[in-house]
């Protein structure tokens, strides 16, 4: 029943999303070509603060517990699970005074109004899953760029989405680039849960009334630790975290 009622509900999201999607084009260009950076980041912003607020049209809703935990003035490597699109979303929302940058598939990069423009332009780096060589120096400079600039980077490193919430296995090699090559980065594991019920059905329409959470875990820094324990220390974190 539920998902009989949620075929009306879902086309209204979905032309709504669209829409903002398209509007937004343009608009984030002209704030990248004409004001620059700062002014880029706000529209980039304020485009996901309105798709949350489209997807609440569910019955959705976000939370995001101990933010005020994250370590401030540090570059920061944000390591969660991943469960559909819609944790990007909340996460560039939340986020936002972290500036997070993601790795994404090179096959966003391109056909998606604003999302595409975004991910080419503004920070974030796109690695093709085919070709794990291409994907080195991508992540490097994605490093160097949050070391040099005390940014975000946000990393999925089980590589693709989970259907039904239960955590795939980590891979290691993504992390492994951005702790070498941002020394003073600190580690922040983010547990999310609920966002596949949103897509449980596929693409189209979407599940009603879940509410999605992000459970921000204790940081620590990534020169305080060799990788071997980064990497058990951040997984264990994550998949404790994951309610099934």
């Amino acid at each position: 029943m539920l998902k009989l009622i949620s075929y009306p509900l879902s086309f209204i999201v979905l032309i709504l999303i669209l829409l903002t999607l398209v509007v937004f084009h343009p608009i984030q260009w002209i704030c990248l070509n004409v004001f620059g950076y700062q002014a880029h980041k706000k529209s980039v912003d304020y485009l996901n603060f309105i798709l949350l607020r489209i997807v609440h049209l569910l019955g959705t809703t976000f939370s995001f517990e101990n933010r005020e935990s994250i370590p401030k003035g540090v570059p920061i490597i944000f390591v969660a699970n991943h469960q559909s699109l819609y944790d990007i979303i909340a996460m560039i929302w939340f986020l936002r005074r972290f500036h997070p940058k993601f790795v994404s598939k090179k096959e966003l990069g391109k056909g998606v109004p604003s999302v595409s423009f975004n991910l080419r332009h503004g920070g974030s780096v796109l690695i093709d899953r085919k070709d794990p060589k291409q994907a080195i120096p991508s992540i490097k400079k994605m490093a160097d760029y949050i070391e040099k600039h005390k940014r975000s980077a946000v990393i999925f490193p089980e590589g693709t989405r989970s259907r039904d919430g239960k955590p795939k296995e980590f891979a290691q090699t993504g992390l492994k680039i951005l702790c070498k090559n941002a020394p003073s980065a600190y580690i922040v594991p983010i547990s999310i849960n609920n966002s596949w019920k949103l897509v449980k059905y596929g693409s189209f329409p979407y599940g009603l009334g879940n509410r999605i959470t992000f459970v921000v875990h204790e940081g620590f820094a990534v020169k305080d630790f060799e990788f071997k324990e980064i990497m058990e220390k951040t997984e264990t974190a994550i998949v404790k975290g994951i309610k099934i």
